[in-house]
């Protein structure tokens, strides 16, 4: 992979940097792994928008990934690399030796042709996916499981991570990227590596319609609006705190409100910050 900064043949492209992959698959999907996906205007069935900054963009179909990988000691190979719309990172095509295909989202350093496998017996090596007690302390993995059997939840972008810590009794400790360090079931699957597609964050997008692409609408600042539309409106809002057009604060408000799982927070990502 490599970023590509383009000639400025035209103002929308004087700022744009791409990311170009040449061992991304060229051709369509599988079918057998795609399915519909409902575009996402925003509105409502009355036509009210209630999502704003959502509408229009290229049509799209959703790539069905293998967030469980529960094919155990079947070994597999990479067909190929492929882009999917729907996240930052590529996906990888895996052939099983018993003929059925899957996707999964490709980790770093993965090229087609290599053998992947799953479970408790398989190798330490980008790619692989096993539960948290058969990984050695002080691996760097992703697609890490929050319940056994659930299907990858943590670390699924591009260049995600997340580094095992320990492993007491029946939980692992798992420091993430923020700095939060997170209790997780040792039953828990995730695998080695770190997500690949990482130059995705230097991309520049060069100009607004390639957003509109994207299915982004225009985004207005509340301070350029009238008073009759935004708490900020009319340039005059008195210098008090950012909030939302219906009065929520927008910064330095707490917003969690899972009480369920605090438990499973060891130190949280504020904590790491200040220290």
């Amino acid at each position: 992979m490599a970023l590509v900064k383009v000639k400025p043949t035209s103002p929308g492209r004087r700022g744009l940097v791409k990311v170009v992959n040449a061992s991304l698959h060229k051709g369509r999907p599988i079918d057998a792994l795609t399915e519909s996906k409902k575009r996402g205007s925003g509105r409502n069935n009355n036509g009210h928008i209630t999502m704003r900054h959502q509408g229009g963009g290229h049509k799209q179909q959703y790539r069905i990934v293998d967030f469980r990988r529960t094919k155990d000691g079947i070994p597999a190979k990479v067909e190929r690399l492929e882009y999917d719309p729907n996240r930052s990172a590529n996906l990888a095509l895996l052939l099983y030796t018993d003929g059925e295909r899957r996707y999964i989202v490709a980790p770093r350093g993965v090229v087609a042709g290599a053998q992947l496998m799953s479970g408790a017996d398989a190798a330490i090596k980008p790619g692989n996916c096993l539960p948290l007690r058969n990984i050695p302390v002080g691996t760097t993995i992703h697609c890490v499981e929050m319940l056994p059997g659930k299907g990858a939840q943590i670390a699924r972008s591009a260049g995600a991570s997340v580094q095992l810590l320990a492993r007491e009794g029946a939980y692992a400790q798992l420091r993430m990227h923020s700095g939060e360090i997170r209790k997780v079931h040792v039953d828990c699957r995730a695998t080695i590596g770190t997500v690949g597609n990482e130059e995705h964050s230097l991309r520049s997008i060069g100009k607004a319609g390639a957003q509109r692409w994207r299915g982004i609408r225009p985004t207005v600042r509340g301070i350029a609006m009238n008073p009759v539309d935004h708490p900020h409106g009319g340039r005059s809002n008195g210098g008090g705190h950012p909030v939302s057009p219906w009065g929520t604060p927008t910064k330095g408000y707490h917003t969690r409100r899972n009480k369920r799982t605090d438990g499973m927070i060891v130190r949280r990502r504020h904590a790491a910050k200040k220290g």
